[in-house]
């Protein structure tokens, strides 16, 4: 089982969604459950199509962290 880092950011009128490890995966949806469902299923179709074509499934190297700052005058 790898774990791999998605990002998901609000966009003009939807949410679109992201993996750094996996350039050209991408989803959106109408809210973030959405969106998150969806990328589960493209990253499923992904990886499915780089074992298929004989690339093997990349290692994930991303990770995120929420830094909270306080705001300065």
């Amino acid at each position: 089982m790898k774990r791999f880092l998605v990002v998901i950011e609000k966009a003009n009128g939807n949410y679109s969604a992201y993996s750094p490890d996996l350039p050209g995966c991408i989803a959106t949806g109408r809210s973030v459950n959405e969106a998150e469902t969806n990328m589960y299923e493209a990253m499923r179709l992904h990886l499915r199509g780089l074992k298929e074509d004989g690339m093997g499934v990349p290692e994930p190297h991303s990770i995120g962290e929420y830094v909270v700052l306080e705001e300065t005058a």
